[in-house]
């Protein structure tokens, strides 16, 4: 199984790298499949350069296919592939970025192949199948550190289950035959002992699946800046087909006509051909920056929504805390000796490889407590059981250490003719209500004290939320936990909200009352009952520790399984707004050039007057004509290092970023496309 997990891990990083040779093949082939008009109306701008392309290509076969043309061929040849070349550019950057997102997700898909079961069969043979090949009724057996493969009842045996990725509860919960609590959960781990479970579903029909079908039911919105973009630049483009369209009535009426490819010129070069060409590569270098943090975007829209997010709604199990207990302090009971407390309870934990047990060797190591390790030679090792909910040793003088459960303690230490301490329950108690687990240690038929067991807070937490309210981004927990835990988890982690027993349903209407309200939401989390309000947040982030439901849910994977990386996936999604919106700016600033080039050209030999127009003093209409198509064509390419890069991100406030991209790429926009046409109008002039 873990050598699978590794493969799995090996194929997200070969997939991570953004123009590996097979992507850039499949992107070369797509770009041609593109050329289809049902899939390139999905953009208006180049679809409009496609109907150019077809008709300029028509006259280059049947120059009088739309009426007398006196153009040379040679002219329908060239203008024909200068719009092929931007077409194809335009659906190479976006294949790249589809292609990408389709290798993660199938990579990612694959790990659902990875859950094997150990199927009883009629014959007492126990063998080994995939959980999908599982149907209703079939009897499996499931040991300590094992996946449950199926949703089913527990049939034979007792053992504790981690059903943090399901429930978000933190505590293992005990499942045993015939009690209420015999129903287990595909996806959840057993930690101890060993069961039988009889599968209750067919695939297609389990607590995954259900999950999985509220993802696929669940829409994204689209983000306000996406929005906005899409209706300037459709604007622009219907405003400008219907100059064009209009343009040869006018002509007339004065008395000449315009040919049908220096129209199309005219459209081409007038129209945002720029940022539609551009918008893929934007994304992709998006992409590409969050994939540098260790983060898998699965499209560059996710990465776009990041940089306009309000709310950020985080699990606590696994995402906040580190989803164990772990030991934070030890409490002494009333007459107990604190020296002989820390031997015992070092003692009781030595052998003892579960996480909490660790936490309290590290926990002593790190307050300096000394103590002898050498009593525990030859010990007999008792490991936690269920049943018993306890561990521990027995030694070779006959003395007996316990750690586990208070009541499980407290009836062990009674059967030694022990006396509970008067203070025992009222420190418990106080554990208890303030969110932790108690835990007691005894040596033969003496209490010593309490082990104090939380879900620990993950280091700088609390730095990274203030950091989150610094950029305007609100915090929300969600938790399984009972309300006084998530409190005080809450409060330690310096989260702004939080919601306490919370269910599936729950955290999806609170991101859609968050929508509803104008806002756009982020969501982290790692467990199944998070993959719903995955689907449904605007920007889904699971840890890659997760289930397979919550990394499929998600329109990002974080391969560190680190919340808090969701800052800087925001500050990479500002960036990406910015560079969209300088280039946006680019792309409209340099249509004033192109003017200058190319409305002169087409009216200074019938209306000489045109001529002061043509400032840039350029050869000749066709040199005009040609030099503005070309530089449009040739200027997105050109463009691609810096959508890559990406403008740089610097907290500022929305006046002082207008005015620095209208000084920059405004001014710039003006500027560049009159040198860049001039020179090439140099060029083309010498060939012609």
């Amino acid at each position: 199984m873990s050598q699978l997990f590794v493969e799995s891990e090996n194929k997200l990083q070969k997939k991570a790298s953004l123009m590996n040779k097979e992507l850039i093949i499949q992107a070369v082939k797509e770009s041609f499949v593109k050329l289809d008009p049902r899939i390139m109306i999905k953009n208006p701008i180049m679809f409009i350069v496609e109907i150019g392309f077809l008709i300029t290509l028509i006259m280059c076969f049947a120059p009088n296919a739309f009426g007398k043309s006196d153009v040379e061929l040679w002219f329908n040849i060239v203008v024909s592939f200068i719009l092929l070349f931007t077409v194809l550019f335009g659906n190479f950057s976006e294949a790249i970025a589809e292609g990408r997102g389709k290798a993660q997700a199938s990579s990612l898909k694959q790990s659902k192949k990875e859950i094997s079961a150990n199927r009883l069969l009629d014959s007492g043979i126990i063998e080994e199948v995939p959980s999908t090949q599982l149907r209703k009724g079939d009897i499996v057996i499931v040991k300590q550190g094992e996946m449950i493969p199926g949703d089913g009842e527990v049939i034979g045996g007792l053992a504790s289950v981690d059903e943090s990725a399901i429930t978000g509860e933190s505590a293992p919960v005990i499942k045993e035959a015939g009690g209420d609590f015999n129903s287990v959960t595909g996806g959840t781990r057993v930690v101890s002992d060993q069961i039988t479970v009889r599968i209750t579903n067919n695939p297609g029909e389990s607590f995954l699946d259900r999950m999985i079908s509220l993802v696929e039911g669940a829409e994204r919105q689209k983000t306000p800046n996406e929005i906005a973009l899409n209706t300037v630049l459709t604007s622009l483009t219907l405003i400008f087909l219907i100059v064009v369209v209009t343009l040869p009535f006018f002509t007339q009426y004065l008395g000449f006509n315009i040919e049908v490819p220096v129209l199309i010129s005219l459209l081409v070069c007038l129209i945002p051909t720029t940022i539609g060409g551009l918008l893929s590569a934007i994304g992709i270098a998006g992409m590409d920056r969050v994939t540098q943090f260790n983060v898998l975007a699965m499209s560059g829209k996710a990465v776009e929504a990041a940089g306009d997010i309000n709310t950020i709604i985080l699990d606590k199990t696994g995402t906040i805390t580190f989803g164990n207990r772990m030991a934070s302090e030890f409490v002494l009971v009333s007459q107990a000796d604190e020296n002989e407390f820390i031997q015992w309870l070092a003692i009781s934990s030595l052998k003892d490889e579960t996480p909490e047990g660790r936490s309290i060797i590290e926990l002593l190591k790190k307050q300096n407590k000394t103590f002898d390790e050498s009593v525990s030679q030859n010990a007999e090792i008792i490991e936690f059981k269920a049943e018993t909910r306890m561990s521990g040793m027995d030694l070779t003088d006959g003395r007996k250490v316990r750690k586990g459960a208070v009541d499980a303690v407290k009836e062990w230490v009674a059967s030694q003719g022990g006396i509970v301490p008067k203070d025992l329950d009222e420190k418990t108690n106080r554990i208890s209500k303030e969110g932790g687990t108690p835990l007691a240690v005894a040596i033969n038929n003496q209490i010593l004290g309490l082990i104090y067991l939380k879900d620990t807070v993950k280091p700088g937490m609390r730095e990274r939320f203030e950091q989150l309210r610094k950029m305007g981004i609100k915090s929300v927990m969600c938790t399984g936990d009972n309300p006084l835990t998530a409190a005080t988890i809450a409060k330690e982690a310096g989260v702004d909200e939080f919601i306490a027993e919370c269910k599936p349903e729950d955290k999806i209407d609170v991101i859609k009352y968050e929508q509803s309200q104008g806002k756009l939401v982020a969501m982290t989390g790692d467990g199944t009952n998070d993959a719903p309000a995955l689907a449904q947040a605007d920007v889904g982030l699971a840890m890659n520790s997760g289930t397979t439901a919550a990394k499929e849910a998600a329109n990002m994977i974080d391969l560190d399984s680190n919340p808090t990386k969701l800052i800087e996936v925001v500050s990479i999604g500002k960036q990406l707004l910015m560079t969209r919106g300088a280039l946006t700016t680019f792309s409209i600033a340099n249509d004033i050039a192109k003017y200058f080039a190319i409305i002169p050209a087409m009216f200074m030999i019938a209306i000489p007057e045109m001529d002061v127009l043509n400032i840039m003093q350029l050869e000749s209409p066709i040199s005009a004509i040609l030099s503005a198509l070309i530089f449009n064509a040739i200027i997105i390419p050109l463009l691609i290092p810096l959508a890559m890069k990406g403008v740089a991100y610097k907290p500022m406030s929305s006046n002082s970023l207008l005015k620095r991209n209208m000084f920059i790429y405004g001014f710039g926009g003006v500027i560049v496309p009159f040198i860049g046409i001039k020179l090439i109008d140099v060029a083309v002039g010498l060939i012609i």
